[in-house]
């Protein structure tokens, strides 16, 4: 048996006799806990919970939808940051509560995973620990709720493989029209199908086939360069690469049609030893023989490398004012200390081969894909491209635009419309957008809900009136009467099958058939959202108690606490 006695936080524990071994003496106290730790349990804690998961999703929920509002964000060193991207404002935002950071884990998640629907998924999580509030307050047993929750999530997830439908992934318009209505929430909308074009077409460069697997790595292979000035129409898609060097000698040409290109990752200049070495030199013969030895050394690399005939050397590393006079000699243009990732990108457009020693060049170490090499001035500076190449496997997104924070802005929007290309190629699905989906869930899993019995049923309910929050929204962003929306979409999904493809028209409020006005939102996405949404919110739900222990301040003598209270207030955003 054992008594409990405590003030502000400390815990302390009076074991019986009966319990301090045969002897059997009187019991002291122990101390199980620091004095400073603070603790939440039970129904507290889950409150908290609760509160802050809610208290987040309210953070981004004015960000959903085309007529979404932007958020301006002042970042630790001065920076502005001007965006209506989920994960991008909550990476910004500060904050102490331990289960507000747990779901800003989602959006990062969600973004690393798919690239898009950040909004989505903390807005559909912080509903879904909204709804649990009433079956915690019945009371039904966390354990329960969350066995419903993920009843709940198996069938949705099975509704949406049925009302999805397959897309055509060789004709360009419809991958196009598809992108555009994905990133048509974002600031570039206004720019019409010009970013969708864009992330299409370096989709389709970049894919590529690996033991019967398509890969598409864009985050590798397509390098977006952002120069400021010129207008929007400016940006394209090289088919190939273009990245920010020049040549090291005015005099090397500067234009090269179907150049020879060989890519080095060593320097060619004299190599100095690795650790300190001294010399002692007693005649004047022997250092001229001394320097001699460094320029031969120099003039055999470069020798090796004239035998073969290149137009153009791209090397990682230094190039010394002797191994430029012979390259020049040898009507060479050189490109030095280029980056790593940029010469990979080299590499699959010209069919080159990155050689470690000059010694060891051979024929089909050379690259012959490339069709123009040329450097050019933009502004205050230099850019080489090679461009026109033979079946490229990496490419060069160039984005002109005003200022800096518009082409940031832009920059962010062509990431997500890569990721809506690159998961369109892996799962070309689809299903209905602006709410449709999520309301043909709603409408589904609430029949089914009649089906179940005792208290699975209740949080079987709660999941199919939480999906409504999605439809709910873009409404209120749109600037509706939302309670009227609302009920139409209700009956018009009341019947299964029916009504699958009613939803919203973000951009005039009204309620459509969204194939019609070509609303669709990619398969991969919401499942990824669903999924995560409703396995986040099962694991909060069933926290029943949160420890806090902070050990007390050096030299302050004060304790130290972490609030976690149940109020929006109690997070701290900075």
């Amino acid at each position: 048996a054992w008594a409990h006695h405590g003030s502000r936080g400390c815990t302390s524990i009076s074991l019986l006799p009966a319990m301090m071994g045969p002897g059997g003496a009187g019991g002291g106290q122990v101390l199980v806990m620091n004095s400073n730790v603070k603790r939440e349990e039970n129904r507290k804690a889950q409150k908290s919970n609760i509160t802050a998961g809610v208290t987040v999703a309210n953070i981004v929920r004015s960000t959903l939808g085309p007529k979404a509002m932007l958020k301006m964000l002042l970042d630790p060193m001065g920076g502005i940051v001007l965006t209506n991207d989920g994960n991008a404002i909550l990476r910004e935002i500060d904050v102490t509560h331990p289960t507000a950071k747990s779901m800003m884990e989602l959006s990062r998640a969600q973004d690393e995973e798919v690239g898009d629907g950040t909004t989505s998924v903390i807005i559909l999580a912080g509903e879904m620990m909204g709804v649990a509030e009433p079956l915690l307050d019945i009371p039904l047993h966390p354990t329960v709720i969350v066995q419903s929750y993920l009843r709940a999530l198996e069938d949705a997830i099975k509704i949406m493989e049925e009302v999805s439908t397959p897309l055509d992934t060789t004709n360009q318009q419809a991958l196009s029209d598809c992108v555009r209505k994905c990133v048509d929430t974002k600031f570039v909308s206004r720019y019409g199908s010009k970013i969708s074009d864009l992330a299409v077409r370096a989709a389709q460069i970049v894919q590529e086939t690996i033991g019967g697997k398509k890969v598409i790595d864009m985050k590798r292979y397509a390098r977006v360069e952002k120069i400021p000035g010129g207008s929007m129409e400016d940006c394209e898609v090289l088919e190939g690469v273009m990245f920010n060097k020049d040549i090291v000698h005015p005099k090397m040409r500067r234009r090269i049609e179907k150049p020879r290109v060989i890519l080095l990752d060593c320097t060619l200049e004299y190599k100095k030893s690795e650790s300190a070495t001294n010399v002692e030199i007693t005649r004047e013969e022997d250092w001229e023989l001394l320097l001699k030895q460094e320029e031969d050394e120099v003039q055999k690399m470069c020798e090796d490398i004239l035998k073969l005939k290149p137009d153009v050397v791209v090397t990682e590393k230094g190039v010394s004012d002797l191994a430029q006079h012979f390259l020049l000699k040898g009507n060479v243009s050189v490109i030095r200390r280029a980056r790593k990732t940029d010469n990979n990108r080299i590499a699959r457009v010209t069919g080159a081969t990155i050689v470690n020693r000059t010694d060891e060049i051979t024929e089909k170490d050379v690259g012959t894909k490339c069709g123009l090499f040329k450097v050019e001035k933009i502004g205050d500076e230099y850019f080489t491209y090679m461009l026109e190449c033979e079946d490229p496997k990496a490419c060069t997104v160039l984005l002109r635009g005003a200022s800096k924070d518009a082409l940031n802005e832009i920059e962010r929007n062509l990431q997500d419309a890569f990721c809506v290309a690159r998961n369109i190629f892996l799962e070309p699905r689809l299903v209905p957008g602006g709410g449709a989906v999520e309301m043909e869930v709603s409408a589904r899993l609430l029949e089914k809900s009649r089906s179940l019995e005792g208290g699975m049923q209740y949080g079987y309910k709660a999941v199919a009136a939480a999906f409504e929050v999605i439809p709910r929204v873009l409404a209120m962003n749109c600037g509706v009467n939302v309670v009227r929306v609302m009920t139409e979409l209700r009956s018009k999904h009341a019947k299964a099958g029916e009504g699958v493809n009613i939803g919203i028209d973000a951009e005039k409020g009204v309620v459509v058939d969204v194939r019609d006005v070509g609303v669709m939102d990619t398969f991969v996405v919401k499942q990824q959202c669903f999924k995560s949404s409703i396995e986040s919110a099962a694991m909060l739900l069933r926290i029943d108690q949160v420890v806090s222990g902070l050990s007390r301040k050096k030299g302050g003598g004060g304790a130290a606490h972490t609030e976690m209270g149940a109020g929006a207030e109690e997070m701290m955003m900075g």
